[in-house]
């Protein structure tokens, strides 16, 4: 099949390799999301990574896009893919190295390592007081996809009771010991030791951490968010902080990004941050991942297959 495939992705000669493999007979244009010329965006056929999104605009010709990201929100807007356009994310190219992340941040926050390194900043020997453990404690996991499994699974090793929160009833899967709608969070908030925010943004997801959420939560509670930045306002997570409505945060999104320098939550001691590198391309394999999942897909559509993690324009999730 004869179609023009504008590959955005930082490939290899190896990567040019196994796409092409997956895609003979077809045209192959590579270029860069900050360099891709609009001739080069409406020739395509294909798309293959990550494209403006202003730059789209319902071209006529595009057929498919893959995304190299698990998130769609830019893409499912009203007038940015034509009605003809296949939509597919990369679902579970991100699983090992955003749950690994979380984990870690929650290990941090539970032995007060973050404490422990700004009192090594000051050249202070000081004992911080008692830490907590993940044996025996109740973890909410709210957003079991792909990623929150694969951290669910990390937390329940180590002795932990896990809740899986999801909008979708369902059977309970292996990583988790019990299973609630994302409509029953209220009664979940209290019973938690540690809340895991890993929900993409939707319009039932934008700012679903209010105060009288945060005042729901166990003082001693711990929040992780790898999710969106929008999950909670930077004045909730200020409050719920600041007045010890629970007992720490880490976060790896902001509700804007950068977070602005002059944000007080840049101050906050019991308060974690990193910006928002938990996915990308920072684990070398996830680039592997989605390239394989990118090839994957191009076989399956040139052959006229169901293609992998299809997305809903309804929600924004992978069908």
């Amino acid at each position: 099949m004869n179609k023009n495939i504008l590959v955005l992705l930082p490939v290899e000669a190896r990567h040019r390799e196994k796409l092409e493999a997956a895609g003979e007979g077809c045209r192959f244009v590579y270029s860069s999301p900050d360099q891709v010329s609009a001739e080069q965006i409406r020739a395509a056929n294909i798309i293959l990574g990550q494209p403006d999104a202003a730059q789209l605009q319902a071209s006529p010709n595009l057929e498919w896009l893959q995304l190299a990201s698990a998130g769609t929100d830019a893409y499912i807007e009203p007038g940015v893919l034509g009605p003809q356009t296949v939509l597919t994310n990369a679902t579970g190219a991100y699983s090992k190295a955003v749950s690994e992340h979380a984990f870690a941040l929650t290990l941090m926050l539970m032995k007060k390592l973050h404490l422990y390194r700004d009192e090594q900043n000051r050249k202070n020997w000081s004992d911080r007081g008692t830490v907590s453990s993940l044996a025996d404690s109740t973890v909410a996991v709210v957003g079991l996809g792909d990623i929150g499994r694969a951290y669910a699974r990390l937390v329940k090793a180590m002795g932990a009771y896990v809740i899986g929160v999801k909008r979708r009833a369902g059977n309970c899967p292996d990583c988790a010991d019990e299973l609630v709608m994302t409509q029953d969070l209220d009664s979940v908030l209290p019973r938690a030791d540690v809340i895991m925010s890993i929900l993409p943004n939707t319009a039932e997801t934008r700012y679903i951490y209010t105060d009288e959420r945060f005042d729901k939560m166990k003082a001693g509670a711990l929040f992780i968010n790898c999710g969106r930045g929008n999950a909670v306002a930077s004045e909730v997570l200020l409050r719920a902080i600041s007045e010890h409505k629970i007992a720490a945060a880490a976060i790896d999104v902001t509700e804007t990004e950068p977070l602005p320098a002059d944000s007080p939550l840049w101050g906050l001691e019991n308060l974690v941050i990193t910006p928002h590198i938990s996915g990308n391309f920072h684990l070398p394999e996830t680039f592997e991942r989605i390239v394989d999942i990118a090839a994957g897909n191009l076989k399956a559509f040139l052959a006229g297959d169901e293609l992998r993690s299809t997305v809903d324009f309804t929600t924004g999730y992978a069908k």
